[in-house]
């Protein structure tokens, strides 16, 4: 069984670049507080990596 990372949107995406909102909308957050269960795949980490400022990540 794969790993999964549980991700959780603390900060909010008002003033950020296109292209950091996009890769939150990726990721399924769209409020503050929500969290998300994905995989831990190579693709997802880059996508945290890009945004991890705003994330708390957690493995499940």
């Amino acid at each position: 069984m794969a790993k999964q990372l549980k991700i959780t949107l603390k900060k909010s995406i008002i003033g950020r670049n296109q292209r950091q909102r996009k890769t939150i909308e990726a990721l399924g957050l769209k409020k503050i507080g929500q969290t998300v269960v994905h995989d831990d795949t190579p693709q997802i980490r880059g996508m945290i990596h890009k945004t991890d400022f705003m994330l708390d990540v957690e493995e499940v």
